[in-house]
């Protein structure tokens, strides 16, 4: 049997939000397969330099290109670079993502603005335009939601939301796309060690820990090992689904 984890020669993926955690990981993983990477950014270009630099010490070829996911003219910008550096995009990692928790009623508009542009219209622009680039070719997309979409979580309701909308396009692409022999799935990540899990309080840590099965938090590493494989062809028959990578935190 063929490595499910290796892709064809020349295999060109995009991950966005990859100068660091799950986005990083994901980008080397992705190397590590075969892929050439272009690693999104949106702020923090030594990090972005940094995954690249991981993703040649694999003898892949890696760009780095800045693109605010919330605007939709640097997104299309971004794929139009894509094409140009490395060729078509084979596969999609959509991870750039914020977060902005406070309980509803305290909430502003611009907090709740914030991440679903970010989280959910953002995704729907790089989706749009990676489909652009497969629609003749097939190719496969992973988006990234997060537990929280799943199953919700109080003083996330932002958050929650812009997950879960991200969980629901990734079922509509996976159905309207399966004819073009595109597939999209989702990797829904639980409490995983990035700078967003870091901020945690340490009693909170610790809290969050005991409520998981598996008894520890996640790696990026653990959430890139599932991209990896919905993205590559030993995931040639799966096409929406949601994987969640959290221990067993949510069970069903």
């Amino acid at each position: 049997m063929s490595d499910p984890f290796a892709f064809a020669p020349g295999t060109v993926a995009v991950v966005t939000g990859a100068s660091r955690g799950i986005g990083r990981s994901a980008a080397i993983a992705l190397a590590a397969a075969g892929c050439d990477v272009a690693v999104g950014f949106t702020a923090d270009a030594d990090g972005a330099e940094t995954t690249a630099e991981a993703v040649r010490a694999h003898g892949r070829r890696a760009v780095t290109i800045r693109a605010d996911v919330r605007q939709e003219s640097e997104v299309v910008a971004l794929f139009a670079a894509v094409r140009a550096e490395l060729g078509p995009a084979a596969v999609l990692v959509a991870n750039a993502g914020v977060t902005a928790d406070g309980y509803v009623a305290a909430m502003g508009a611009d907090k709740w603005s914030t991440v679903i542009d970010t989280n959910l219209t953002g995704a729907f622009y790089t989706a749009r335009e990676g489909v652009k680039q497969m629609y003749r070719r097939g190719g496969a997309i992973v988006l990234v939601a997060s537990t929280s979409g799943v199953a919700g979580r109080a003083g996330q309701a932002n958050y929650a939301a812009s997950k879960g909308g991200l969980i629901a396009l990734g079922k509509s692409l996976a159905a309207e796309l399966a004819p073009r022999g595109i597939r999209v799935n989702v990797v829904a990540p639980g409490f995983i060690d990035t700078d967003m899990v870091a901020g945690m309080p340490p009693a909170a840590r610790t809290e969050a820990t005991a409520g998981i099965p598996l008894g520890r938090i996640g790696s990026p590493d653990d959430v890139a090992a599932a991209v990896t494989f919905l993205a590559g062809p030993g995931a040639g028959y799966i096409t929406g689904k949601v994987l969640t990578v959290d221990g067993g935190l949510v069970n069903g």
